[in-house]
């Protein structure tokens, strides 16, 4: 039973695609939902803060049960959140939750939307949030977003009346919705998006509520409900076999990594929306009531609703392409309308109808899944009608503005292979995300070329048009160039086809750490966009540090193909900081960025080009102990990082946490959130304790205050909570300066606490039994000193550290004071041991 129920999730959703760019295979059942949606011209906007904030379960109803056209706006791209599935943090981040979201909006049957704001972190109240958002910047973009998207509904996904309340990019997304949505409609607000795309104005704006935002369901039962539509979330399609909850479940488990994996869920669930603003309620509580979301909407849709109601209502499920003439007919009258919005978005929709009835398909398939400027690539071009219906393919046109004629007869069932080229331009511009083509602020991503704000992706520069005749009328496919490959391991695979430069480079540490003024050597990995590419290689460096030697000679021969190059570099005698970027010399032009690829299975292959740098750190740091036991949790580079400073580090699977293997180390460090990651890590528990009573010490970084798989996180009572310290900049007070942990081995000073970024700490302890001793105090503006986030306490011989503070976030930055003091949290106690192990001798 089970495997047909897999099965059936497979083939229901077929175009969730794991490798990126699969071409769509839908069935009948597929076709005539999608007529359904053509015909209802009525459409919702969801608006949120960040990836995972939003409802799948009222996207999914809107898209689904209502049949409206539906988007999300995420206001950022969740580059502050953490990453369970890699080492992946801030832009990287944003890159996979953009993904995330889009595989996300593949199930449930919406589209997304973005605007520019950048995801900071954590905020405590939305003025903080919008003066470092730029408010009006961001409010533009949503206004924007409302006058191109032209939605009849809005829905906030939180209250703009509970300032201070919850995250404050959470309120400010209300907030934001809340004025934007009569803003909209003012054509003296934002004139130049007024002018470009005209003013609109939506209907009802709604605040997306539940017992939750009431403090408790009996809270929810005694409130005043006159303003609340009910919802059953939980409706069943049988054309899908699947309920509403059940697709929400499946969308809000492509957010993997922020752990949002997790069971379907099956059954009648009533999804609350509360009224705010625009035309009232009627009595039934329609969120459509009094909104025409018929053909008759449109000027001349009459006409073309009389076609395709018919279509829908004698749809022939065998034999789909029997409605091709009706479908064809509808396709000439839209072309006629001269409502620009609704023209638009119906012929797309139509057109991919079309498509499916017909039986078309079609792709264009690179030999390479990337390429450079003035290359030739290799197409693989396939066409394949399956169906009676009369169709020709007239020409192919790809991006470069090259008519092939073809002028062929589509035969039924009868595939045709044509091998084409495609000249990359001189000026291609590499494939990157395009937020991140230009330095931003804190809180705002720089979008010179403002078509593209708003948008989910870079839109990609290269496709082949496949220029038809079906049944005598001109329709004109567009696909974008993918690589289809194989692997024994895997089977057929897709990559999108994307563009890089002929040279890239990056240094193989981001950080690089100087204890002593010894030199050290460092490796320089260039990468070939091309074949024979010939070149060499320089690193640009601060002044009072040298490199040897100045440059070397790069030469590879094959496209894809990497050379690793060896320089020394000599740090100077004294603490100094600065960065060095690799400079790569083609023919006289200079290649100074790193490609990154990101590689998971269930979002798209991405390419990243980004400024290649690397922090040089030259600092005064002592330690004792050498040996190091790592319990990696949700991913950070920390061990990386203690390595850095010469530390022996192991990363310990839970199989090996036993006594002997523990007793070859001088501390253990168990990774961020790894209590609340790891299910199998509380059977290993006493161990660890028994290790640090026999003299070892266990440093616990932070872990959600839910979740945990632990009873007792440390030895004595901790209880975690879910506080936290978000201004970098935060006043940090010594509440035992004459504590171990502040004086040895390194001198811990308040100069070690500059240049944090993003935050001091999060989920600070708030309970802690006497045994333990805070180290440090620190807190937001306006609130409480928060005294957990370094916590140390003897047990037995050794030492238990359970420590909030953000290493995971300051180590990749090269913070010279995290450093120092995560080396005083390793050394505790060591010659003490020592000392008292001799006297017992």
């Amino acid at each position: 039973m089970q495997k047909s129920i897999s099965l059936s999730l497979l083939l229901l959703f077929s175009i969730v695609y794991l490798q990126a760019q699969k071409p769509k295979t839908p069935s009948s059942l597929h076709i005539y939902e999608s007529i359904q949606k053509l015909n209802f011209l009525g459409s919702v906007l969801y608006i949120a803060a960040h990836p995972d904030d939003e409802n799948t379960r009222l996207i999914s109803y809107m898209a689904n049960q209502e049949k409206a056209r539906t988007a999300y706006l995420s206001l950022t791209r969740g580059d502050g959140g953490q990453n369970l599935i890699g080492p992946e943090i801030r832009e990287l981040l944003g890159v996979i939750r953009t993904q995330e979201l889009l595989a996300a909006r593949r199930i449930d049957g919406g589209e997304q939307l973005f605007t520019r704001a950048n995801d900071f972190g954590y905020s405590k109240h939305p003025d903080e949030t919008l003066e470092i958002w730029d408010k009006n910047q961001v409010l533009s973009d949503v206004v924007l977003a409302i006058r191109k998207f032209k939605p009849d509904v809005i829905i906030n996904r939180f209250d703009h009346r509970t300032p201070g309340s919850t995250h404050g990019h959470h309120t400010s997304s209300a907030m934001l919705s809340f004025e934007a949505f009569d803003l909209s409609g003012d054509r003296n607000a934002y004139p130049n998006l007024a002018e470009e795309f005209g003013v609109w104005q939506p209907k009802r704006l709604f605040f997306n509520t539940g017992w939750w935002f009431y403090g408790s369901q009996e809270n929810f039962e005694k409130a005043d409900k006159t303003n609340l539509v009910s919802l059953d979330i939980g409706t069943y399609y049988p054309l899908k076999g699947l309920s509403n909850n059940e697709i929400a479940s499946l969308a809000s488990s492509q957010h993997l990594c922020q752990g949002f994996g997790r069971l379907a869920q099956r059954g009648s669930q009533e999804e609350y929306i509360e009224f705010l603003k625009g035309e009232p309620l009627t009595e039934n509580k329609d969120v459509f009531a009094g909104i025409d979301t018929s053909w008759n909407r449109v000027k001349g849709g009459k006409a073309v609703g009389d076609i395709l109601y018919n279509v829908e209502k004698n749809f022939n499920f065998k034999n789909p392409s029997q409605h091709l003439p009706q479908l064809l007919e509808a396709y000439k009258l839209i072309l006629s309308i001269n409502d620009e919005h609704w023209k638009t978005q119906k012929i797309k929709e139509l057109k991919s109808i079309i498509e499916m009835c017909a039986g078309l398909y079609l792709e264009a398939s690179a030999e390479t899944n990337w390429g450079t400027p003035n290359e030739i690539i290799n197409l693989s071009i396939e066409v394949l009608k399956r169906s009676d219906v009369a169709a020709s393919l007239l020409s192919l046109k790809n991006s470069n503005s090259k008519v092939i004629e073809k002028n062929l007869i589509l035969q039924n069932n009868v595939k045709y292979d044509f091998k084409e080229t495609l000249e990359v331009d001189d000026d291609a511009k590499p494939t990157t995300p395009y937020w991140l083509t230009n330095k931003g602020s804190l809180g705002m991503y720089q979008v010179d070329n403002k078509s593209l704000i708003g948008l989910p992706e870079t839109p990609r520069t290269y496709q082949v048009d496949f220029n038809l005749l079906i049944n005598n009328v001109p329709i004109t496919v567009t696909k974008e160039i993918v690589q289809r490959y194989s692997k024994p391991d895997k089977g057929e695979l897709y990559r999108p086809f994307e563009i890089i430069t002929e040279a890239s480079a990056k240094i193989t540490e981001k950080v690089i750490i100087f204890n002593t003024d010894n030199q050290r050597d460092i490796s320089v990995v260039v990468k070939a966009g091309r074949d024979n590419l010939e070149g060499h290689v320089k690193i640009a460096h601060p002044k009072d540090w040298k490199v040897f030697p100045e440059k070397q000679k790069v030469e590879i021969k094959n496209k894809g193909e990497e050379q690793t190059l060896v320089f020394t570099v000599v740090p100077p005698k004294s603490q100094s900081e600065g960065f060095i970027t690799p400079m790569v010399d083609i023919g006289g032009k200079i290649y100074n960025k790193e490609l990154i690829e990101i590689a998971y299975e269930h979002i798209p292959f991405q390419t990243v080009s980004l400024p290649s740098e690397s922090k040089l750190v030259r600092l005064d740091i002592k330690k004792k102990g050498e040996n190091i036991a790592y319990i990696q949790g949700a991913g950070d580079v920390v061990p990386e990082s203690l390595q850095q400073i010469g530390y022996n580090v192991r990363i310990l699977s839970l199989e090996e946490i036993n006594t002997e293997t523990l007793s070859r180390f001088d501390a253990v460090v168990v990774g961020i959130r790894a209590y609340n990651t790891l299910d199998e890590l509380k059977f290993k528990q006493q161990q660890l304790f028994d290790f640090v009573a026999s003299g070892g010490n266990m440093i616990v970084q932070y872990n959600t205050s839910y979740r945990l798989t632990v009873e007792n996180l440390a030895p004595y009572n901790l209880k975690l909570s879910r506080d936290r310290v978000t201004d970098e900049k935060a006043e940090v007070r010594f509440l035992n300066p004459e504590h171990e942990l502040l004086n040895t081995p390194n001198k811990i000073t308040h100069k070690d606490f500059e240049g944090w970024t993003q935050e001091r700490g999060l989920y600070f302890p708030e309970d802690w039994s006497d045994e333990f001793t805070p180290i440090l105090s620190m807190n937001d503006k306006g609130e409480t000193p928060k005294d957990g986030s370094i916590l140390v306490a003897k047990y037995g011989k050794g030492y238990y550290i359970y420590t909030a503070l953000s290493f995971f976030r300051e180590f990749p930055e090269g913070i010279s004071g995290a450093y120092r003091l995560f080396a005083n949290m390793l050394s505790i106690g060591k010659e003490n041991l020592k000392l008292e192990d001799k006297l017992n001798d």
